[in-house]
Parts: structure tokens; C-alpha cells; sequence
């Protein structure tokens, strides 16, 4: 690395980047901020942060790199202090041998190098990166957290946990309000947000307030707070929310909308009473979320190929089934969004409204005014409809008007809670609909499940075992080799393994033998193993595939759908 003694003003006029006279008066600015020369420099607008980096990877020979596409790994950020990481805006990025290679803005700095290798006890290794990739990665780093743990400061020297008054029109966009409460809330939402969380759980226990985020389905701890901080955090989530900040026996229900990264948030808030004080679920709803096509959520080609035909129908009935938080609303609003046309006239009655698409009617049911989705339904019948989507089955009434309408030439789609695709069958004859609309109005059931997606950063091939539970879930004997996947764990996926989810699903499409058990009111499991005979492939064999495929883990399959039968 020759030339590393070298300044950078001199490197800067020798590159002709700038003059002598802008170097003076850089350096008489310098004087009297104390700044970086680097910094005063883009400052006075004489530069650029990467005209910088470019002359000194030419004339020290140092690589420059961009740290945004580098993966960070959390054992290599470990090897350096986290005073030394904030004091000198510096990132590790990788460890070979005893060689530490570190990103810098100045190389040059000969006192950060030392400080650095005496940490460390390695040979440290420069590269270069830009300042505002540095300061984007140091906070990523410890931003959040040095925030949170700056309010939970604040807490601990509180004599109370009073409630303190805040700004209620909207969430604050700066996080440097003087209220603890605040930041740690704030704080809180954009990072669920950012890290694409679900839901957050506020928890509270006997010696202390626990915070998780649901991601990728699975609930994942966030920190744990100050007992004392439990009134005054649920206070300001009740109070954005507009519910009653004095009520903690009874449950209670919320809406706060937010902005952040200019789309809009909706976040749905339930609070409940525990031994412990009230705890507070809250779902995050991003009403900019773009509605996927349908060949992005997961459908084997075979099953996609079957189900595009049944949504061409011009009457009859599809349901999408499976438990809470498996993916159906939006399977419906994909299906629609496909089927979408300026010739058909489309109404949704649906609690809540979670994606908004144009050139279709979508209703939000008012439970308080009477706008149920029973009531709303009959109204819909009145509007000339072609196609109508029930956001869910959830008593007889609706049951009854949902298939008579499909009877009627309407094609409806809602969903229902079903654990398989047959299940679905007995469960409206359960609702006291007739077993011969039954038969005539279903013409296809989907039922699905999420499972996690493998890390593409971190994925990894690996040979299965003999004898373990996965083979035998497999039904693969031992000696036959079998290749699977599964991710190692890395920044990007939190450690987990596992970023972003994707359906498995099972498709039930009516056929005169399954018309025939439903008039003779036959079980699921009658239904079920007439589906199979005819071809139908189950959820638990679907996923199988997908993890076959190195899609998914089989652990995954086997956690979400080892309840079903092969």
C-alpha cells in the first residue's frame, strides 16, 4: 500500500480534483469546525464523497467498495468494540487468517488504524467506502437500539410512570421528541415496519415488559423494557389509537394510521387484560402493499393451471380456507386482480378493507351502524353484481346468501376456517345450508398454509441423515441418498435462516363423485380420501416438493403441516 503517509490535500491537486487556493481554504475552514478535511471539502461543494474514494483507490491503491451490497456478519462486527465502530465510523467486513479487513472513509488515519489493531490484535486491512454508506451502516448497526436504550435511560430515573402528553394528531417523523414514550414507540413501529413484521406483542410479565415482532410468521424477541414503562407505553398506543386510556378490565379495539417512507400504514390494535396489566397486539396493514400476481404466491403449475380455469367460471362458488395468517385474503385479492375487467361489475364486502384496487367496489363492514357482512351482502345482491368477494364465512346467514347467490349466476369467493379443502364441505352444511346448494354452488375449494422461504444469501445444500424423523416423514428409507436445503443464519435474514414466506396449497375442485357424498352429508375425511383418488394433491405433499426443490426447509414443512396426512 505505497503512498499511505501521503495527505490527502496533496493526493487531491496531484489527482488535479482540486487547486491549491480550494485546499487553503479548506484548511482554514477546517481550523474552525474541526472537521474531517474530507468532510469540509463535499462541504464546500469541491468535491464529491466519491471523487475522494476514487482518488485515493487510484494513488494508494486501496479497493473501494460498496458497503451496501455487503453482507455484514454479526461475528465479524463482534471482533471490534461498538465504541471503537461508533467513535471512528468504521464497519468490519471480513476476517481471513489474522487479517481484519475494515471499510473507512480515511485510510489515512494512521491513529484509527493503531486503535484498531490494538482492539483487535489483527493486521488491519482498509478498504474504502463512501461516508454516507458508512453512517447508513453504522445506524442500521445500532441506531434503533442506541435509541431505545437512551429512553429506557430516561425510564429507569423516572419517579413515576406518569402519563406524559403527547402530540396526538400524528406520529412524530422526529425521533428526538422529549418524551421517552414516544421515541421507544416510534421506534418501535418503523422497525417492525422495516423488518416486515406482521404483528407486535407488548408483554407484560411479573418483573418485566417484553416486545416481539412476528416475522415470516414466526414471533421473534425484540427486547424487554422496564416494568415501570408498561402504563405509559400503553397509554400512548391507546391514545393513538383513540381508545380509553382508563379502561383496563375489558378488551379494547384501535385504529392508528401512520406515514412513514411516504406510504401509509394502517395498524390494528387490540389490547386485553392479563395478571399482569394489559397486553397489546397490534397488526400492520400497508394499504400501498402491491397486489401479486398469482403466479407469485406459491401455486405448483399444475394446481395454478387448474384453479385459472375454475376463476373463469361465470357462476358458482370458490372458498379459500385455512386457519388465521395463512395468506387468503390475499389469494382472493390476486384472483381478482386477474380476473379484473371494465365488462364485469365486481363487489367486495370485507372486514377490514387491507388492499385497495381500483375499478373494483369494495365495501369495509360497520359493525356499530348494522353494516354486517350478512346485511352488506343482501345490499349487493341489489347492485347488479357479476362477481362478489366475502371477505369470510362467519355465520349462517352470510352461508346461506353467499351460496344462493352462487346459485343464482354470481360467482363468489370468500373464505372460511378449515384446517383441509374438504373440511370446508361439511362446515357449511354445519351451517345449516342445504346439502344440495352445497353440492350445486362449490366449484372449487383452495386450502393453504405460509411457510418460510429459505435465505437465497445464506442457503446452503446439505445430505440428509439416516434414520431421522425427517426421512421418515419423507418416507424415504435409509442409504438412499437425498439432497435438501436450509440457510445458515446471516444478517440479512436475522439470523434465522429463513426471509420472506410463500404458500402451499391443496385444490378440491367439485366433481360428480364429491357432489354425490355431499347429498349423503359424508365426513371430511370421506371427502378428503375421494379428492386424493381423484388426483388431488394434499398441502403436506406440496410442500414437500417445494422443499425437494430447495424452496423451503422440510423442517418447515413438517412444523406447519405435519397435522396432515400423506
Amino acid at each position: 500500500m505505497a503512498n499511505i503517509k501521503k495527505k490527502l490535500g496533496d493526493l487531491l491537486i496531484e489527482s488535479r480534483v482540486i487547486n491549491f487556493a480550494q485546499l487553503q481554504e479548506a484548511l482554514r475552514v477546517q481550523q474552525q469546525t474541526g472537521d474531517r478535511l474530507g468532510r469540509v471539502l463535499v462541504n464546500l461543494g469541491y468535491v464529491s464523497e466519491q471523487d475522494i474514494a476514487n482518488v485515493l483507490e487510484v494513488q494508494l491503491g486501496i479497493t473501494q467498495i460498496k458497503l451496501g451490497n455487503i453482507l455484514l456478519l454479526p461475528d465479524t462486527i463482534k471482533l471490534v468494540p461498538d465504541n471503537l465502530i461508533r467513535q471512528h465510523r468504521i464497519v468490519p467486513i471480513k476476517k481471513e487468517g489474522n487479517k481484519l479487513t475494515v471499510a473507512m472513509v480515511d485510510p489515512l488515519n494512521v491513529v484509527i488504524l493503531d486503535d484498531l489493531q490494538i482492539a483487535t490484535g489483527c493486521i488491519i486491512e482498509p478498504v474504502l467506502a463512501t461516508e454516507r454508506e458508512i453512517e447508513s451502516a453504522v445506524q442500521k448497526l445500532f441506531g434503533f437500539q442506541d435509541l431505545i436504550n437512551q429512553a429506557v435511560r430516561e425510564f429507569e430515573v423516572m419517579p413515576s410512570a406518569n402519563v406524559p402528553t403527547f402530540d396526538l394528531d400524528e406520529i412524530p417523523d422526529d425521533l428526538t421528541e422529549e418524551a421517552p414514550t414516544v421515541r421507544i414507540v416510534n421506534s418501535l413501529f418503523q422497525q417492525a415496519i422495516r423488518e416486515r413484521a406482521s404483528d407486535i406483542h407488548f408483554e407484560p410479565h411479573a418483573e418485566e415488559f417484553r416486545v416481539r415482532y412476528r416475522i415470516d410468521g414466526v414471533l421473534k424477541d425484540m427486547m424487554i423494557l422496564p416494568r415501570q414503562s408498561i402504563a405509559s407505553i400503553l397509554s400512548r398506543i391507546k391514545i393513538m389509537g383513540e381508545m380509553d386510556i382508563a379502561e383496563k378490565r375489558i378488551p379494547l379495539d384501535g385504529r392508528i394510521q401512520i406515514k412513514m417512507d411516504r406510504k401509509n400504514i394502517d395498524l390494528r390494535v387490540s389490547t386485553i387484560p392479563t395478571i399482569f396489566g394489559e397486553k397489546a397486539v397490534i397488526r400492520i396493514l400497508d394499504k400501498n402493499a402491491v397486489v401479486v400476481k398469482l403466479d407469485q404466491l406459491g401455486f405448483s403449475p399444475d394446481i395454478l393451471e387448474k384453479y385459472r380455469q375454475q376463476v373463469k367460471r361465470s357462476y358458482g362458488m370458490i372458498l379459500i380456507t385455512g386457519p388465521t395468517g395463512s395468506g387468503k385474503t390475499t389469494t382472493l385479492y390476486s384472483t381478482l386482480n386477474e380476473i379484473l375487467s371494465p365488462e364485469k361489475n365486481i363487489i367486495t364486502i370485507e372486514d377490514p378493507v387491507e388492499y385497495v384496487i381500483d375499478q373494483i367496489n369494495q365495501i369495509r363492514v360497520n359493525q356499530k351502524s348494522g353494516l354486517t357482512f350478512a346485511t352488506g351482502l343482501r345490499a349487493i345482491l341489489r347492485q347488479d353484481p357479476d362477481i362478489i368477494m366475502v371477505g369470510e364465512i362467519r355465520d349462517s346467514e352470510t352461508a346461506s346468501i353467499a351460496v344462493r347467490a352462487a346459485t343464482t349466476g354470481h360467482m363468489v369467493y370468500s373464505t372460511l376456517h378449515t384446517n383441509d379443502a374438504a373440511g370446508a364441505l361439511p362446515r357449511l352444511v354445519d351451517m345449516d345450508v342445504e346439502p344440495f346448494l352445497v353440492a350445486s354452488s362449490v366449484v372449487a375449494i383452495v386450502a393453504q398454509r405460509l411457510i418460510r422461504v429459505i435465505c437465497p444469501i445464506c442457503k446452503k445444500p446439505y445430505e440428509l441423515p439416516n434414520d431421522t424423523p425427517e426421512r421418515r416423514f419423507l418416507g424415504i428409507r435409509d442409504g438412499v441418498p437425498v439432497t435438501l436445503y436450509r440457510g445458515t443464519g446471516c444478517q440479512q435474514c436475522g439470523s434465522t435462516g429463513y426471509r420472506g414466506r410463500m404458500a402451499i396449497q391443496e385444490m378440491l375442485v367439485m366433481t360428480q363423485q364429491q357432489r354425490k357424498l355431499v347429498l349423503a352429508r359424508a365426513p371430511a375425511n370421506e371427502l378428503r380420501q375421494s379428492a386424493i383418488e381423484q388426483g388431488m394433491v394434499t398441502i403436506t405433499q406440496d410442500g414437500i416438493q417445494k422443499a425437494l426443490i430447495g424452496i423451503t426447509t422440510i423442517d418447515e414443512i413438517m412444523r406447519v403441516a405435519s397435522t396432515e396426512e400423506l
